[in-house]
């Protein structure tokens, strides 16, 4: 028997495996693009039961699985996504956040509290900054809040929100 008559008899084994390995993978991952390709294993299982060639099942499950990765995928994340909380947390919500130097801020460190009340270890990309002085959080660097110069008029609370 050759190898190609062995691969095309047990071709459907292949396919079992390669589905469930998909499934897992989705499983851990919850982004709809293994479960696409789990689907389009499946196409390839169905022409191997119905006796198509190997090459022909190949082709049906690509093209299965990039139709369904490409059309359906996208609006099962938006669907999926549409009830999150706009609401930036953790490290995006403090990029913008107003605060004043508490101890020398250079470009090696220096601290700053936070309108929040947290103390953070800072740096600047532009000269160096005197205790009191008011500062915005430009971007968060690790544990490290680089910072920039802000006008003291700024640093007064942002409106409430009436939604929340």
């Amino acid at each position: 028997m050759e190898l190609i008559e062995v691969v095309e008899q047990w071709a459907w084994i292949g396919w079992l495996v390669l589905i469930l390995v998909f499934l897992v993978i989705e499983m851990l991952t919850l982004d709809f693009t293994f479960l696409m390709l789990s689907i389009g294993g499946l196409a390839g299982l169905i022409t191997d039961l119905l006796g198509a060639p190997i090459w022909l099942q190949v082709i049906i499950a690509a093209g299965v699985a990039a139709a369904l990765v490409l059309l359906l995928r996208p609006p099962l994340l938006r669907r999926l996504r549409r009830g999150e909380d706009p609401t930036p947390s953790n490290v995006d919500a403090l990029i913008g956040l107003g605060g004043t130097v508490v101890s020398s801020v250079g470009a090696h460190g220096g601290q700053v509290k936070l309108a929040n009340g947290d103390i953070w270890t800072a740096r600047t990309d532009s000269g160096d900054l005197q205790p009191g002085t008011p500062v915005r959080v430009s971007r968060i660097e690790g544990a490290t809040a680089v910072v920039r110069f802000d006008s003291p008029e700024s640093l007064a609370p942002a409106p409430e929100d009436p939604l929340a």
